[in-house]
């Protein structure tokens, strides 16, 4: 019996011996689980790290102004035909010439692929500085028609029984009709054969520059038939006397700021030539403080007058002739609107110039523009 109470004994020693070998198995494998797994998690969370980065980084290049939506350096068919009718014309292209969009204009001429827009309304963008704070808007008509609150509310505090007035709201409309922009570049045909020549960056640059220069003093002077309305033609547009006829004074300055509705305040420009610019950089306050101020970063200067940005307009008038404005303050993303119908169409001549060695290109661009409300912007005249 002794035997066989020493033989359980011995058993249940062994058991025991077996089970914590097993449950040290178990931990030692369990460890060996959790390191990996940890090290697979460290390794997934660096990646999504890395992921977001990239992702952040793609969203900051393609909110800067200019990103293009492909960023792609391969060219897209339709650029590669439009290179290649620029070049040659289209009736070396065969097949490719379907990848071109055609005017619908009776004028004719191939639609500039999107790509060549980008770079063509960039450069309009560096002569044609009222883009930069206007709204602008595509449209598809020959005129466009906005309509516009003529008539205000009528509502009004009443007793419990008293009688209420009818609210009525009237609308009327303005009419920005389209206009044209024409130009054309000659291009020596050796160029052109040229394949290291990126005639598509010429021809963008100088549609850009003609362009712009021309629909810049458009959108400030215009008063032609031919020509979308300027701002400063509008007789609506109020204004605030500088206290001189001939020069400004910083309290004309501080007048003329708030003489503009605070809604609109908040999202003003000022706009002036770069001779007003330069007046107004010598103004003081009553404590001998610039009114104007300059910060930035990264060599990008920020020119500032009481808070609000200033844009350089080279087509605004000169001080120092009485009766002149040549200071104007307000929102023009409220005051100024833009709308482009063509950006750019290409009608390539071969034929006139070909005793020269020259090919003709003619540009087309419509575009129009007009004043949206004129209480959102203000003239400072030069006056007392």
């Amino acid at each position: 019996m002794n035997t066989n109470l020493l033989r359980l004994e011995t058993k249940a020693e062994d058991d025991s011996n077996d089970i914590e070998a097993a449950i040290a198995k178990l931990n030692a494998a369990f460890d060996t689980k959790m390191t990996a797994f940890t090290g697979e998690l460290k390794a997934a969370n660096d990646n999504i790290a890395a992921e977001k980065k990239r992702a952040d980084a793609l969203e900051l290049r393609l909110n800067r102004p200019g990103a293009a939506a492909n960023d792609n350096k391969e060219p897209t068919a339709e650029t590669k035909a439009f290179e290649k009718f620029i070049r040659r014309g289209p009736e070396a292209m065969g097949e490719e010439v379907k990848s071109l969009r055609v005017s619908d204009n009776t004028a004719g001429g191939y639609l500039a692929p999107d790509q060549f827009n980008t770079e063509l309304d960039r450069n309009v963008v560096l002569f044609s500085p009222v883009r930069q704070v206007a709204r602008v808007l595509p449209t598809g008509s020959p005129a466009v028609l906005w309509p516009k609150r003529t008539g205000g509310m009528t509502a009004s505090w009443v007793g419990e029984t008293g009688p209420r007035t009818e609210t009525t709201v009237t609308f009327g409309q303005s009419r920005y009709p389209v206009f044209e922009l024409a130009a054309y570049v000659d291009v020596s045909n050796s160029m052109l054969e040229d394949s290291s020549f990126d005639v598509a960056s010429l021809l963008s640059f100088e549609f850009g520059e003609e362009f712009g220069y021309e629909e810049g003093k458009a959108f400030v002077n215009g008063a032609s038939a031919l020509q979308p309305s300027g701002f400063m033609q509008d007789s609506g547009i109020a204004f605030t006397v500088s206290g001189t006829p001939t020069a400004l004074t910083a309290d004309g300055l501080l007048d003329l700021y708030h003489a503009v509705k605070t809604p609109y305040r908040a999202n003003a420009v000022w706009g002036m030539n770069s001779a007003t610019l330069g007046y107004v950089r010598k103004l003081k306050d009553g404590q001998g403080n610039y009114l104007l101020s300059q910060s930035g970063i990264a060599n990008v200067p920020i020119t500032t007058i009481l808070g609000r940005p200033v844009i350089e307009m080279p087509d605004m008038p000169d001080i120092g002739v009485a009766g002149n404005f040549p200071v104007i303050f307000g929102d023009f993303q409220q005051g100024y609107r833009i709308f482009d119908r063509v950006s750019l169409s290409v009608l390539r001549d071969p034929y006139s110039q070909a005793t020269n060695g020259m090919t003709r290109f003619h540009g087309r661009r419509r575009v129009a523009g007009g004043v949206g409300k004129v209480e959102a912007i203000r003239k400072l005249k030069c006056s007392t």
